[in-house]
């Protein structure tokens, strides 16, 4: 080959790994700069009521691992999680999902909820989407069995993700 044809196939490769840079770079900074809740150490207490009728209270669930979703039927981030989250409740029945629904209408949360084959308790989230700063949905609260708050996700989560942010 000669040097103009290599100089070409040089410049082709700096085009292509500066937008592959480009694209990683925006990624980690969007994750980075998702507005996060401000949560106090420990997760504020809560009493619902879910939409089969049933009482849900945070602090009930101590000495056990409890995931919080915030989320809405109209979403999509949202919607393309529930299976995943779904599946590993369904195979991790020692934690906890409570799914909060950001919604006005309660039917579209539970036709939402039967629809991705949702079990876990769907309850209408109400003045605790405020309470713990919920500005973007999705957002998921890992709180450990002491009822501290572990960690925050933002956006959407993906069963590995899940699990990973659960064991950790």
């Amino acid at each position: 080959m000669n040097s103009e044809r290599w100089r070409g196939i040089i410049d082709i490769i700096k085009v292509y790994g500066l937008g592959l840079v480009a694209v990683i770079v925006v990624s980690f900074a969007w994750d980075y700069l998702q507005p996060k809740p401000s949560l106090p150490e420990y997760a504020p207490d809560f009493t619902l009521i879910d939409v089969d009728g049933q009482r849900h209270q945070l602090s009930q669930y101590q000495g056990q691992t409890v995931v919080i979703n915030f989320w809405a039927s109209w979403c999509g981030p949202c919607v393309a999680e529930m299976p995943d989250f779904a599946l590993y409740s369904s195979e991790h029945p020692d934690v906890v999902f409570l799914g909060l629904a950001a919604e006005r209408s309660q039917s579209d949360a539970v036709s939402t909820a039967e629809r991705l084959g949702v079990e876990y308790p769907i309850i209408m989230a109400g003045n605790v989407a405020n309470d713990y700063d919920i500005t973007t949905l999705p957002t998921t609260v890992f709180v450990t069995p002491e009822g501290r708050v572990k960690q925050v996700a933002v956006g959407g989560m993906s069963y590995r993700a899940l699990a990973a942010a659960v064991e950790r």
